[in-house]
């Protein structure tokens, strides 16, 4: 089920369990899961995306390995708040996604998360050829943090 609002997909998780965060570009999906009380978010690992179907049953094989309880999936929106077209096909990947899979999915604003990632890798003095193989899942673990870090003041 796709939860607009971040509280409604708190809401439809379980206690415990860790969840999965995304940044899906148009040649990679970015990947990082947090730990099972949800603090910590961990870069993972870059699906090279192929169409749908294959993209899909990659990251539903996560899923089940990991046995994630949720997803959450950065929406790219512009820097005035509007979504345009990436926003768009976000929420198309999500709508697809949610036939596959009965966990709870949501959006975090991903706004600036690559550029953060960026100056991460930078400051640890990652080589270009590196900062190009992990930039994904590194911003990923940057959209996933962020909403850890708001479920946290959502708990009772």
């Amino acid at each position: 089920m796709i939860h607009s609002e971040i509280a409604d997909f708190a809401a439809g998780l379980p206690p415990l369990g860790a969840i999965a965060g995304l940044d899906l570009g148009t040649k990679t999906i970015g990947v990082a899961v947090s730990d099972g009380m949800r603090q910590v978010a961990s870069p993972l690992t870059v699906i090279r995306r192929q169409k749908f179907t294959l993209d899909a049953a990659d990251l539903l094989t996560i899923v089940q390995d990991r046995a994630l309880v949720g997803l959450v999936l950065g929406l790219p929106r512009n820097m005035d708040g509007s979504e345009g077209p990436r926003a768009q096909s976000t929420r198309a990947f999500a709508r697809n996604l949610e036939r596959l899979t009965p966990l709870p999915i949501t959006f975090w604003d991903e706004r600036l998360s690559t550029v953060a990632a960026e100056r991460a890798l930078l400051e640890a003095d990652t080589s270009r050829k590196r900062r190009a193989e992990v930039i994904d899942q590194v911003a990923a673990g940057y959209i996933l943090q962020g909403a850890l870090d708001r479920l946290r003041y959502l708990r009772p």
